[in-house]
């Protein structure tokens, strides 16, 4: 996915890749890091991603947290993955959401000016993380929906009050509403 973020003249893309080989995090993210300079770049376990609509507001909440000058961390890429989280402390954070070695599914959110400079560096994910894309892995499962509701701490109560529109789309629900409410503890 790929979407234009007007207010803060930004282009975020959120992807997700299968049979991911990381065997050390601290080289891969420095390699990132190196290789994408131009771009935001943050990793996530996919397992405890909602959606990709869950990265997106997180992105929103960080853009937001910078603009009005409320941003925990000097790196975009720490705070959306603190909005991710929905933890004020990155250690946490990192440690609830963040790649570990011998994961096999990773999201991957970039943020940029511009679609061609975001597309460019999607297209270098698969030569520095060896995977292969496929973005069906950001949606919910009943595997990763366990996961999910014990990491935001959603109730069988909080999940039945949203449950209008399904229970996917309830936990969905919650899970940017946490995100959001995240916002107000700072």
């Amino acid at each position: 996915m790929i979407k234009q973020i007007r207010d803060f003249n930004k282009v975020v893309a959120i992807t997700g890749y299968r049979d991911v080989q990381i065997s050390n995090v601290e080289e891969t993210l420095n390699l990132i890091r190196e290789r994408l300079s131009c771009v935001t770049v943050q990793i996530f376990n996919a397992k405890l991603i909602a959606g990709w609509e869950h990265l997106y507001f997180a992105t929103l909440n960080a853009l937001l947290a910078f603009k009005s000058k409320t941003n925990i961390s000097k790196s975009l890429a720490i705070e959306c993955l603190l909005y991710a989280s929905a933890h004020r402390q990155i250690r946490v954070a990192f440690d609830l959401i963040g790649i570990k070695p011998n994961l096999t599914e990773i999201a991957v959110l970039i943020v940029a000016e511009n679609r061609d400079v975001v597309e460019n560096s999607l297209s270098k994910i698969p030569t520095l993380i060896p995977s292969t894309r496929d973005d069906s892995i950001l949606s919910l499962s009943k595997e990763k929906e366990t996961h999910i509701r014990r990491l935001f701490d959603i109730s069988d109560t909080e999940l039945a009050a949203c449950y209008r529109n399904g229970e996917k789309k309830a936990l969905l629900d919650l899970v940017i509403e946490h995100v959001a409410i995240s916002a107000t503890h700072r």
